[in-house]
């Protein structure tokens, strides 16, 4: 059968298993398998791009709903991008341990926080480039982009986080080579696109 969205993946798990009883913990295996997509895949189809204005005298950003990790921040002010470069936690508190202000330079993650230094002297248009976790689905969420372009890595990665359970860890390694497999498959299939055509060059973006 093809699987095409949550109801279609659910009945697919079971099937797989060969087993009726394991309807109520087929959701728990399918969130499982998420979680560990989101760890392991970093995909054009999981940036987003999020805009958000400072506050002057504040030095603080929230992170966006389902934040995974930065590629990109900036300051559009003026006509002009200003690139923010990321410093660690320790580096910032070395660097910004002060009350100076003015347009941000710097940025680290703290707690869920993008922290800014030196603090903002004004209202600026900060832009970030993030990789975000796939929508989870649901019996109301019924299909993501998952279910649309990649539904045999749910259902190997679904089929992983179940033989523990059923206890059946002669299985596991079968799964988790095809999990592996589709994962490093579609991992190397996003790099080759996001870079096809053209050669890689460095560019001085500070010029």
């Amino acid at each position: 059968m093809a699987i095409s969205n949550y109801a279609e993946l659910k009945t697919a798990v079971a099937n797989w298993q060969d087993r009726d009883d394991l309807t109520d913990r087929i959701p728990e295996f399918i969130a499982l398998a998420e979680a560990r997509l989101n760890r392991n895949l970093r995909l054009r189809s999981m940036e987003t791009k999020q805009k958000a204005r400072t506050v002057a005298g504040q030095r603080a950003l929230a992170l966006p709903p389902r934040y995974i990790q930065m590629r990109n921040f900036q300051i559009n002010s003026g006509g002009r991008v200003h690139p923010v470069e990321y410093v660690t936690p320790e580096m910032f508190d070395r660097y910004h341990g002060n009350n100076v202000t003015g347009r941000p330079r710097q940025y680290s993650i703290i707690a869920n926080e993008v922290e800014l230094g030196p603090t903002p002297d004004q209202a600026y248009e900060a832009e970030m480039l993030f990789y975000q976790s796939f929508v989870p689905l649901s019996d109301i969420n019924n299909t993501n982009w998952l279910t649309t372009f990649a539904p045999d890595i749910l259902l190997y990665g679904a089929l992983l986080e179940a033989e523990p359970f059923i206890m059946n860890d002669a299985r596991i390694p079968l799964w988790k080579q095809g999990f592996d497999q589709a994962v490093a498959d579609l991992q190397k299939q996003d790099n080759l696109d996001r870079h096809s055509g053209s050669h890689l060059r460095v560019r001085n973006i500070y010029a």
